[in-house]
């Protein structure tokens, strides 16, 4: 199979962007599922309105539903520079998944305690962000949807093939250093 140069930036750049998920699925020999990058007016009310700004995700995911927002961690990988997890965040009043994703976090950018809270995997990280008062940038760099492999279905306790939705997030200290790579998929809206 031949892919036009055209075809080999796109498809470079879906890497780039999805690099923390892409990580997991190879380390573990899985096939990625399908993702389509799409703009945001094509997505459903709801997830639009949860995915789309420059916030991070927990205390959008809290406001949402009315609820503080806890952390599973799945999967860790990294060095002491570099944390690679996979994550699950869920309702802390009904524990149900409210999102899957995949980070990798620049550990060497960050302020030791915040680095410190990070590497133990008790609070997402939005909530650590916050409570270290670090200022940083949150840029959404593309959205998507994907059908629910078995793996992100178990974990989100949907069925497979459940069309779910997304985005690839960076976040950035204020002079532009991107400490942060995130990917995160949102279980259908209820």
């Amino acid at each position: 199979m031949s892919f036009s140069l055209k075809q080999e930036r796109e498809l470079a750049e879906a890497m780039h962007l999805l690099m923390p998920l892409h990580f997991f699925y190879e380390q573990d020999r899985r096939t990625m599922p399908a993702i389509e990058f799409v703009q945001p007016a094509e997505m459903p009310a709801t997830e639009r309105d949860l995915l789309v700004h420059d916030r991070d995700m927990t205390s959008t995911l809290a406001g949402h539903h009315r609820s503080p927002i806890d952390l599973q961690v799945v999967r860790r990988e990294g060095t002491p520079e570099y944390l690679l997890r996979l994550v699950v965040l869920t309702r802390r009043e009904l524990p149900v998944p409210v999102e899957f994703g995949a980070i990798g976090i620049r550990l060497e950018a960050l302020p030791p305690a915040l680095r410190d809270d990070i590497e133990a995997g008790r609070k997402p990280l939005g909530a650590l962000l916050a409570e270290h008062a670090l200022d940083y940038v949150s840029q959404p760099r593309a959205y998507f949807k994907v059908a629910a492999d078995a793996f992100i279905a178990d974990l989100l306790a949907e069925p497979e093939g459940t069309m779910l939705w997304g985005r690839c997030n960076a976040l950035s200290l204020p002079d532009g250093e991107v400490f942060a790579d995130i990917v995160e998929i949102l279980p259908p809206a209820g």
